[in-house]
């Protein structure tokens, strides 16, 4: 899916804030004619905004009947619209509902108080005022959701998280957050968790899966010749441009199982492949999150808690802020409620962060919005991550590399733990 810059005024080619560029699809005909926007939660989750208000801008912008809440992912437009046309207009919905007056980053969340809507940005601090005179500032204040004690959690995360990883950044007069690379989703957007629902997901494997050419699939033993020795694995990993050699360390686990380790299992076999995939499409994010999961089927480890350990290794790199929203679906599959694949998690991203740091040091100062984009697409719970954060390891790094991601992620524990004390006032009262 081709990636564009979210302000497509911008031509620098490395602008940090990207989205996919909007893809549609015509149906029907006549009176019944209508416009599926196909990934239209996947660029909503890119602004950090819900689907609705998009589709809902697009048909007050086009004089058009929509649909706010699809159950099945169809975002759809009555009439037929081009693809340019809704890019323009989404253009123009970035300005108006995303962008910072001030610094014109899409790093703000919305803020609805009395009437009034408001973008808090989270790069410099501005707080700019919507035009309530518009449609959709009418729709928006309509569809404000009832606060939950865990949306005060995680404002609470994000004030905190600002304060002790972004004060720095303004002290350099950068006008933006290295680790934010791209904008938070808050828990105030009702449909900003779509793109990674887990019911979709599966219905998406299940529907790509019968499309499959079985052919692709069948494996001849005679023909079967590809090395998997150690040597050759590491041959082939050598092989990969600088920007795919991850840090693929599978073995140490304390628990290992069925015999893991050794450069010539299964979990090796979906670090190379994913590594390969990543140097044939261009790039890590163009590996589809479907071909990932049906790979780990085939070499039959989806269930397994180091699948995960492998994944952040080889789907994550040092944007990893930006990935994770766009790879939750797949993750949230994989992960289930399993403490043991929440660990595996939190253990891959210590060797990713670990394996980061010496040609990025600010791997460090992004932990702490790591954890929050876990917390906030449900990847892990707040019993494992305290748990998780109450002791250094060497499980799964050196433990100096242990301590500094931990001492890195006191922030978002701290603000953890004052959410469940809040909590349990509540509670009390």
């Amino acid at each position: 899916m081709a990636l564009v810059n979210v302000r497509r005024d911008v031509s620098d080619p490395f602008y940090r804030y990207k989205m996919e560029r909007l893809q549609t699809k015509i149906e029907g005909k006549g009176n019944g004619i209508k416009t599926v926007v196909v990934n239209l939660s996947s660029v909503a989750a890119s602004l950090a905004r819900p689907g609705a208000y998009l589709i809902k801008y697009f048909g007050f912008e086009l004089g058009a009947q929509t649909n706010i809440d699809p159950p099945d992912d169809r975002w759809i437009i009555n009439g037929a619209h081009e693809a340019s046309k809704l890019q323009e207009l989404l253009d123009t919905f970035i300005t108006r509902f995303v962008l910072c007056k001030k610094c014109k980053n899409p790093e703000t969340d919305v803020q609805i108080k009395d009437g009034h809507i408001t973008l808090d940005c989270k790069a410099c601090g501005q707080r700019s005022e919507v035009d309530v005179r518009q449609k959709l500032s009418g729709f928006i204040l309509k569809i404000v959701p009832k606060k939950t004690k865990k949306d005060k959690a995680e404002r609470k995360a994000a004030r905190k998280a600002k304060q002790n990883g972004k004060n720095g950044d303004k002290e350099n007069g950068s006008g933006g957050d290295d680790n934010s690379d791209q904008a938070t989703p808050t828990s105030e957007d009702p449909n900003v968790d779509i793109a990674s629902d887990d019911d979709a997901f599966t219905r998406k494997i299940k529907t790509e899966a019968q499309t499959l050419d079985k052919k692709e699939v069948e494996v001849n033993d005679d023909d079967w010749a590809v090395d998997m020795s150690e040597e050759a694995v590491k041959a082939r990993q050598q092989q990969l441009p600088d920007e795919f050699k991850q840090k693929l360390v599978l073995n140490g686990d304390d628990d290992d199982e069925e015999g893991e380790g050794g450069g010539n299992t299964a979990y090796d076999q979906l670090g190379t492949w994913i590594l390969a995939q990543a140097k044939e499409k261009g790039g890590v994010n163009d590996v589809d999150d479907i071909e990932i999961y049906l790979k780990a089927q085939e070499l039959g480890i989806e269930q397994k808690h180091r699948t995960i350990l492998v994944l952040v290794q080889t789907v994550f790199d040092d944007n990893i802020c930006s990935q994770i929203g766009k790879r939750a679906g797949m993750l949230k599959k994989l992960i289930g409620s399993s403490d043991r694949h929440q660990k595996a998690l939190l253990g891959g991203t210590e060797r990713l962060v670990g394996s980061l740091l010496a040609e990025k040091p600010d791997m460090l100062e992004k932990v702490v919005k790591i954890l929050q984009l876990y917390y906030h697409h449900d990847l892990v719970t707040e019993e494992v991550v305290t748990k998780w954060g109450s002791k250094a390891s060497k499980k799964y790094v050196d433990l100096p590399t242990s301590k500094k991601v931990r001492k890195a992620a006191e922030p978002f524990l701290t603000w953890l733990a004052e959410a469940e004390s809040e909590e349990d006032s509540d509670d009390e009262e």
